[in-house]
């Protein structure tokens, strides 16, 4: 994509900073929120990109975790049990 639209990735990676800068909470919290916005839409890629940039930022394998159970009041044990699957794919390696 950088390659071959690089204007529109500039773009979006700014927007992505800017969302960042917009409020108060820190690269560790944000990390987290992205992780859960990722569990929530059922995204494993995404899931898997957010739990690396977590570890990035400073968070634990056992906040990891903690995020993707979590998850299961609200969607559900199965698909919790699917989160944390692709939580503990990231922190195996």
């Amino acid at each position: 994509m950088h390659e071959d639209f690089p204007e529109f990735m500039q773009a979006y990676e700014a927007m992505g900073q800017a969302t960042r800068q917009a409020g108060p909470l820190n690269d560790r919290e944000v990390a987290m929120v992205k992780l859960a916005i990722s569990i929530g839409a059922g995204l494993q890629g995404g899931a898997h990109s957010h739990c690396r940039k977590a570890l990035q930022a400073g968070c634990t394998p056992e906040e990891l975790r903690h995020v993707a159970i979590l998850a299961a009041p609200t969607i559900g044990f199965p698909t919790m049990m699917r989160a944390k699957s692709w939580v503990e794919d990231v922190l195996s390696k």
